[in-house]
């Protein structure tokens, strides 16, 4: 297939979700100010007003928008939520929101970095916010560790993890509505079901009460919407592996000497298609 239409594949498929549940719950400021006291506990005078939301817009672009960023004072804290299976990518994630944070409090605050004057740099803190299983839970990863085998570079980045949070805090309260979106998944599918009943019992169990009450109907338009992006990359991705099979097939034909006429006729037997589609497969594949 032609360059141009994979990379018009490729720009549909992209997830278009602009915002997630853990996005939008600590979107609002008080839930953020939970989630502040629950990191720093020893800060008993913070306030609302006191945390300001660093929103980055279409940095990753390619995937669900489940990482946060706010300044409280002199703390720059980026928070990344991680679902499913582990990667150690997610530093590079918490590393890349922080550049382009600092990027934009920069330009906010009209720092000019190519003066002499030392610029004023928020310290920054990063968390994962982990909810999916794994045997072992370090309570911090470094990208030294993770990608140079501990050797020293550069440039360090230390993540601080976190899985559970403490009993009735705020990030228990949304690992368990995590947990809880799974075992409904599970019986009823990427249905409104599901999403229902998720609602349901944590409202029935007092987890993010509140926020699933006053947000509802929100909550089920962004979960919906999440499940569908993810069947649209789900058939993305069948089809780009149908994509690489043909194209590897018709160099395999081809360099066994068959004529296109013959390639043809096996690419149509091969992947159930129309005369007519396979004509037009082989054709963007063959080398003349």
């Amino acid at each position: 297939m032609g360059a141009e239409s994979k990379e018009t594949k490729k720009t549909e498929a992209k997830r278009t979700v602009k915002d997630s549940v853990f996005c939008n719950l600590f979107g609002e400021s008080k839930y953020l100010l939970q989630l502040y006291q629950a990191l720093h506990p020893e800060d008993k005078k913070v306030r609302e007003d006191d945390l300001k939301t660093v929103t980055l817009e279409n940095i990753f672009t390619d995937s669900i928008y489940n990482d946060l960023g706010f300044i409280k004072g002199n703390k720059l804290m980026v928070l990344v939520e991680a679902q499913a299976l582990w990667t150690a990518n997610i530093i590079i994630r918490a590393l890349e929101y922080l550049v382009n944070s600092y990027r934009r409090y920069f330009s906010e605050n009209d720092m000019d970095l190519y003066k002499s004057k030392k610029v004023e740099l928020p310290k920054p803190e990063l968390y994962v916010i982990y909810t999916g299983e794994r045997k072992t839970r370090p309570s911090e990863i470094t990208l030294s560790d993770e990608f140079f085998g501990g050797e020293k570079t550069a440039v360090e980045v230390t993540v601080q993890m976190i899985y559970d949070g403490k009993k009735g805090d705020i990030i228990n309260q949304y690992v368990t509505f995590t947990k809880v979106v799974d075992e409904q998944r599970k019986l009823y599918g990427r249905s409104k079901k599901a999403v229902q009943e998720t609602i349901r019992i944590c409202k029935d169990q007092d987890i993010l009460r509140e926020y699933l009450e006053g947000k509802e109907s929100e909550v089920v338009d962004i979960m919906m919407q999440l499940y569908d992006q993810e069947e649209i990359m789900r058939v993305h991705d069948i089809g780009v592996a149908k994509d690489a099979a043909i194209r590897a097939a018709v160099e395999t034909y081809q360099e066994c000497g068959m004529t296109f006429v013959e390639v043809v006729k096996r690419i149509a037997a091969r992947f159930v298609m129309s005369h007519e589609t396979a004509e037009k497969e082989v054709g963007e594949c063959w080398k003349d």
